[in-house]
């Protein structure tokens, strides 16, 4: 237990270090202000020169106690400890470093990528930084809104705070990173290994299943399922393949039965027998 906290606070600690150094080296040079907490400082900084890092711990701080007396004592410890390696990274950085480019496409990819990177860290670190996922909380806690809408108006505001602020392009710029960083989480927290989930219905289930365990060594549920038009019994198989496999399971299902029914959609993560431990991922 004590093992894992610590992997845990260290995973934090790189996380925190790397989306301040998206932000100090391609965000903030270029005004590119992508959302959240970061982005309002970034629009602050250019109108009064305030630090960033000081200026995200003073509107964390009130959202955080917002924030735990609404979740409870357990949200603390660990957004405290986010907020302020997160502060302490950004205003450490920011005179010691330069802007790699003043491209803003570059910057606003680039950017994304890596605050993106260590945003997943910070996640996968079962951690936060604070900021926006506050917002949202507090949103949805006072007005019902969900959490994602309430992650999309805030970094709105932020955006558009930046086009009226700085120009309508830097605000879609920011749009950009937005969009990148959200994508890169999830590479991140997910991985990517993206495996296949087949549903497939056909009245020759059981040759096909066997040709599914034997010829791609990959296990199978089955279902009974009925039709809805015609009432009739069904017989469907489920498996996890990879993308690799997916043109084989399509050979095998044809050459059984040609009338079968195919599903195939993304596994964004599989967790169980053959495939990633369960312990592994609470």
């Amino acid at each position: 237990m004590v093992k894992r906290k610590i992997i845990e606070y260290m995973g934090m600690t790189v996380g925190s270090f790397i989306i301040a150094l998206a932000l100090t080296v391609f965000l903030v040079p270029n005004r590119i202000a992508a959302g959240g907490i970061s982005g309002l400082a970034t629009v602050i900084f250019y109108l009064t020169n305030f630090p960033i890092g000081i200026t995200m711990l003073v509107f964390n701080i009130p959202l955080f106690l917002a924030s735990m007396k609404i979740m409870g004592t357990g949200f603390g410890l660990k957004t405290i400890y986010g907020i302020l390696t997160f502060s302490f990274f950004t205003d450490l950085l920011q005179p010691n470093v330069v802007a790699l480019t003043d491209d803003l496409l570059l910057a606003s990819i680039y950017g994304g990528v890596l605050g993106g990177i260590g945003l997943g860290i910070v996640f996968r670190s079962r951690g936060t930084t604070g900021g926006t996922d506050m917002i949202a909380t507090l949103i949805n806690y006072f007005t019902g809104i969900t959490v994602g809408e309430g992650l999309l108006i805030a970094d709105g505001i932020v955006v558009a705070l930046a086009g009226i602020f700085f120009n309508i392009e830097v605000a879609l710029y920011a749009a950009v990173t937005i969009f990148i960083t959200s994508q890169t989480i999830d590479v991140v927290q997910e991985g990517l290994h993206i495996k296949k989930a087949v549903l497939i219905i056909s009245d020759q289930a059981e040759e096909i299943n066997k040709k599914i365990v034997n010829d791609l060594n990959r296990g199978t549920t089955k279902f009974k399922g009925e039709g809805g038009f015609t009432g009739s019994e069904k017989k469907v198989l489920m498996s996890i393949i990879s993308r690799t496999e997916v043109s084989s399971l399509k050979k095998i299902v044809a050459e059984i039965d040609k009338d079968a029914f195919v599903v195939i959609s993304n596994a964004n993560e599989v967790i169980g027998e053959g495939f990633a431990e369960i312990a592994e991922k609470i």
